[in-house]
């Protein structure tokens, strides 16, 4: 397996400090966050980053792994690390933090509770909800994370190439999702990027449906929307099969819908662009049909260390696209008490239009016939 570069924190940390707006200082505690700041990949951990220095606090736990973590990303002279119990580590955040004014904490991941000890703990602080401060930065990947995004994708596409011939065997909806997480991680996904989803006949009418003991039968519609995680970086895709048949009735002209809305959706994507535009190229098609109303989700959202992140590929988004960006075209038609038909790629925004890096076969049979 080739060796993708190493992942390097340098220059995130100066980044976030330039967004400072209204603050000295920021608390951050979602960890996906302190990983793509500092390289730490553990379960508990908080970053308090000042105009001047960072401090990573963790328990005894990590006391080798972030040290080593942090500096092969890069961040050893950035990042000071104090490990203790919850005590001390509160302690050591509030010397950090002793000589600023205003703090920001991270409004979309801080409970009421946390608030509250922040509160009490840095009395005399101004705290200030800060939102977006640390995704903003993520939304744009560089080569060492779209390198882990691809072979992530690649793991997936191997997964579903290995296990899609047993749709042919009668399998229940759940062995089969079983069969391809097994697959994946097999391959050499490290987990899966989330809950495969497996939803055959009418059940694939459920955007969401959790894999059940439902026999997948002949001609049945059946959505597979799965993803690897390899080195904490995720792909997403979706495929709708008809194994053995032709699709019948409505449904055979959901399949035609959806797969255009999905190509013209991803051809769309682009630098300049605006996350609603391609949502409106997609769902103007699915409209034109007479299916605006079974169309009930976004067309897309950015993937990378979370499976949902910014942008938001909606009626709602508002981001500009740039190279770099990592986004999803996910369009969907469900008919209740028939089926549905969603197909998803995962595109990077490349300088002069963007390449998928999700590449399994769209043909509604999986090239099984």
């Amino acid at each position: 397996m080739k060796a993708l570069p190493p992942i390097s924190v340098a220059g995130r940390l100066d980044s976030l400090r330039t967004g400072f707006d209204g603050i000295d200082a920021l608390v951050v505690t979602t960890l996906a966050n302190v990983r793509y700041l500092t390289g730490f990949t553990g379960s508990a951990g908080v970053l308090v980053v000042t105009t001047a220095g960072a401090l990573l606090t963790t328990d005894g736990r990590y006391r080798t792994q972030s040290a080593e973590q942090v500096e092969a990303a890069g961040a050893v002279s950035d990042v000071d690390i104090a490990i203790g119990g919850m005590a001390d580590q509160r302690k050591k955040a509030q010397d950090f933090l002793s000589s600023t004014r205003s703090v920001g904490l991270e409004a979309d991941n801080v409970t009421w509770s946390g608030q509250r000890t922040w509160s009490d703990l840095l009395d005399g602080n101004e705290l200030v909800p800060v939102t977006n401060a640390v995704e903003a930065l993520r939304e744009i990947k560089d080569h060492a994370e779209i390198a882990r995004m691809e072979r992530a994708a690649a793991i997936a596409d191997g997964a579903l190439r290995e296990v899609l011939p047993m749709l042919r065997d009668k399998v229940s909806e759940e062995l089969f999702a079983l069969e391809l997480d097994t697959a994946m991680r097999r391959g050499g996904a490290e987990g899966v990027a989330f809950e495969t989803i497996v939803a055959s006949g009418p059940n694939s009418a459920k955007p969401h449906h959790r894999p059940g003991t439902r026999v997948i039968e002949k001609g049945d519609p059946v959505v597979v929307d799965f993803g690897a995680m390899y080195e904490g970086y995720r792909s997403d895709m979706t495929r709708t099969f008809c194994i053995d048949a032709e699709p019948k009735g409505d449904m055979a002209k959901v399949f035609e819908v959806v797969g255009k809305s999905q190509k013209a959706g991803a051809a769309a994507v682009r630098p300049g662009i605006t996350a609603k535009e391609i949502d409106d190229v997609c769902r103007e098609i699915i409209a034109d049909a007479g299916w605006a109303d079974r169309f009930e989700h976004g067309t897309g959202h950015g993937v990378g260390l979370d499976i949902h992140e910014a942008p938001t590929v909606s009626q709602l988004g508002t981001a500009i696209l740039a190279p770099g960006f990592v986004v999803t075209v996910e369009p969907g038609v469900y008919l209740p008490g028939q089926g549905g038909v969603r197909v998803e790629d995962t595109l990077v925004v490349t300088e002069d239009g963007a390449r998928a890096l999700t590449n399994f076969t769209k043909d509604i049979h999986g090239s099984l016939n």
